[in-house]
């Protein structure tokens, strides 16, 4: 049992350009040289590493810099990745957020049907400030365009080769850097399978689809030895991405459906292997339509793993703290609250830092809180941000552990 808090992060880190640029060419201009690019990651994946460790991070991904992402500001890659490792699903010209979604029959007909990017009551909300380039919410044109998954046929995993070569590269680089343990994230179902379809008719057969598809994708991570962490997203934003706010009797049992999927997709692999992540999506914008915290905390829980990362730091959720103050954690689970946002550029005071951590070590205990971020800070901060800011996290864990065991 470890005597401090220890610090960790969300998944995705800061490319170098030259990485950036050989994607770019792979995932849009289609003219890359593969060699080259697998080159670029392999010392990339060796340079996120090292960082991590200096900045003071105990548990280290590989800045999850196998999922491509072909520009420096990207809010997708977590999920786009997703369209290169699976059969039956193909590239259309027409930008997803931008398509309404292919007839499909909802998993909880008339109690909540997902809407596309246009439906967002928040987006509406505040239309003015999405459209205007100046006003730092706007939400970069790549991600509004650029990929547009349509599922043509079945849906197979056919990303062996890609999640090896992930596997290799976090193998050697963890290494080279003396860190006997790591992690890996992979998209969860209900993230994953948020595509337009002229093949699966109803949303379960699409969701279950992608279960078995990615649960490969999962079980190599595993059985590599790494811990999985499953990118969820859909869990908290779904909420917002419909023309009419739903009930929340009517989005819980859409959100159960969607993790039914998930443990569907994890049964039998090892809970003490498996980290769970909650957000509200990583875009910059005003949130002012997020569902509440309290309303997911019970259905997250149920998830099949034994550490639960969620957003914690912005001010749109700083406060649900509070929640765990009156939810009992399980036995032998852990938390992972985000004590530092990607959301802003700011750099949170180490002092802040500390004051969020023992907030939580006091309502669950100190054994059971990891410190994290809310979400992946690569391509929604300056890269120098985003190390201050994994920089900031660690001292204030260390902070924190001072006055928790001292």
């Amino acid at each position: 049992m470890a005597d401090r808090i220890l610090t960790t992060h969300v998944g995705s880190l800061p490319r170098p350009e030259k990485l950036i640029a050989a994607a770019h060419q792979r995932t849009v201009e289609q003219s890359a040289d593969e060699t080259a690019f697998e080159k670029e990651l392999k010392g990339a994946v060796a340079d996120v590493v090292r960082r991590q460790k200096e900045a003071g991070i105990d548990l280290i991904n590989d800045g999850e810099l196998g999922h491509t992402m072909g520009w420096a500001y990207d809010y997708g890659s977590w999920w786009s990745y997703v369209v290169r490792r699976l059969a039956g699903v193909e590239v259309v010209e027409i930008g997803l957020w931008k398509k309404p979604l292919a007839p499909i029959k909802p998993l909880t007909p008339g109690a909540f049907e997902l809407g596309s990017w246009p439906d967002r009551r928040d987006f509406n909300k505040f239309a003015e400030a999405y459209a205007d380039p100046q006003s730092g919410c706007n939400v970069p044109e790549q991600f509004m365009t650029h990929y547009s998954p349509l599922v043509t046929g079945p849906i197979k995993y056919k990303g062996q080769r890609a999640i090896q070569r992930d596997i290799a590269n976090l193998k050697a680089a963890l290494a080279a850097a003396g860190i006997k343990d790591g992690w890996m994230n992979a998209v969860a179902p209900a993230s994953c399978s948020r595509f337009a379809s002229e093949y699966y008719k109803t949303e379960e057969e699409l969701m279950y689809a992608c279960a078995d598809a990615m649960r490969e994708e999962y079980k190599a991570i595993i059985d590599a030895g790494f811990t999985l962490q499953l990118d969820d997203p859909a869990i908290g934003e779904s909420w917002d991405q419909s023309k009419k706010e739903p009930t929340v009797e009517g989005y819980r049992r859409y959100t159960k459906l969607c993790l039914d999927a998930l443990n569907h997709a994890i049964k039998g692999l090892p809970s003490d292997k498996i980290r769970f992540h909650l957000c509200w999506g990583s875009w910059h914008g005003p949130h002012s339509t997020d569902i509440p915290m309290r309303h997911l905390v019970d259905l997250m829980l149920a998830v099949n793993a034994d550490f639960y990362s969620f957003e914690a730091a912005n001010v749109r959720h700083e406060h649900e703290w509070k929640v765990w103050k009156t939810v009992k954690l399980p036995a032998g689970k852990k938390i992972l609250p985000g004590v530092v946002s990607h959301s802003t550029n700011l750099i949170e005071d180490p002092e802040l830092v500390a004051d969020r951590i023992i907030r939580f070590a006091e309502a669950v205990g100190r054994d059971n809180v990891i410190a994290s971020t809310d979400c992946g800070l690569g391509g929604r901060v300056h890269p120098q941000i985003a190390w201050a800011k994994l920089k900031t996290l660690s001292q204030g864990a260390a902070l924190a552990s001072k006055q928790l065991w001292h």
